[in-house]
């Protein structure tokens, strides 16, 4: 969480800047945010945007934070993280509108893994592209573990590491997100990312790097929605190691969500919903682990 904040502290660094820099005091420039119209705040459910600047040509720079339970699946993540993790994601981003229909964004995310000292920091940084009915986000993001440490197991059995793996170490990726609004209630999800991911030495599988490819389809109407995420994962092509680059492994996770009336969300679904490519067997579990896990979640915000 430390670093969580350091990090969002650097990215707000400019907004003191250019505080600095208001024609008139600091008095004056807290009463013009103030005098905004309640109907101009922005609100993100479950999370909160505040307005931090406002300009007269209608661009907005614009704070927004989110927390939710660990494990749960997104139309557009990259990564996946164990359902039966005990902890949460908390994320900051700050998004920018250069013009009506474009905004830019940078931002972090921690996984936390309950009381455990251990945690997963990420960053990404992109821009999204919006006529109203369809919509196009691009970004670049990166995932590092605190230390040269192996994730811990939460559950007896279960590796709560990053797809399936826990010898995870960091990861970046390239990824791309499209959206078309059906109507006011519902719209289709469309995405995609490729990147690579970093193994700690000495781990399980005997291979430095691993090239992952994900494609994910998403539907919602009204507060149901449900996505289908594939992945797939096989050892960088020209490095040495236990496995040749023919070694793959792929996986399809399925999840819907309802988002209660009273600020609730209820999620159910399955990782590894299909499989294939086979792990390898240690004393401490498959690697990476493929087995198929069934989850019910609910979160109540408060």
């Amino acid at each position: 969480m430390r670093r969580l904040l350091a990090v969002a502290v650097t990215i707000l660094l400019p907004l003191s800047a250019a505080a600095q820099a208001w024609p008139g005091d600091a008095h004056d420039m807290a009463m013009r945010l103030l005098a905004q119209p309640p109907d101009r705040m922005a609100e993100v459910q479950p999370g909160v945007a505040v307005p931090l600047w406002r300009g007269a040509d209608g661009r907005t720079l614009m704070l927004r934070t989110d927390e939710r339970p660990a494990g749960s699946l997104a139309a557009d993540a990259p990564l996946t993280f164990s359902a039966v993790d005990a902890g949460k994601v908390q994320s900051s981003t700050l998004q920018y509108t250069l013009a009506p229909s474009l905004q830019a964004h940078a931002g972090v995310v921690e996984h936390a893994w309950g009381n455990t000292p251990y945690r997963v920091l990420g960053s990404e940084v992109g821009a999204t592209y919006s006529t109203g009915r369809y919509s196009l986000d691009l970004s670049v993001g990166a995932d590092t573990a605190n230390g040269a440490v192996r994730l811990p197991r939460v559950l007896p059995g279960a590796l709560p590491g990053v797809n399936g793996l826990s010898s995870f170490g960091s990861s970046a990726q390239v990824s791309a997100r499209g959206r078309v609004a059906l109507d006011g209630r519902s719209g289709i999800d469309l995405g995609a990312s490729m990147g690579r991911i970093h193994l700690l030495p000495g781990n399980l599988l005997g291979v430095d790097m691993l090239d992952q490819k994900a494609l994910s389809f998403g539907v919602d109407r009204g507060p149901l929605s449900g996505s289908l995420v594939g992945r797939v994962m096989r050892p960088s092509a020209g490095l040495p190691g236990a496995y040749g680059p023919d070694r793959r492994w792929s996986s399809i996770d399925f999840g819907v969500t309802w988002k209660l009336p009273w600020q609730g969300q209820l999620s159910v679904g399955a990782q590894n919903l299909w499989s294939s490519g086979g792990s390898t067997n240690t004393p401490a579990g498959p690697e990476p682990d493929q087995s198929r896990t069934p989850y019910v979640q609910y979160h109540q915000d408060l």
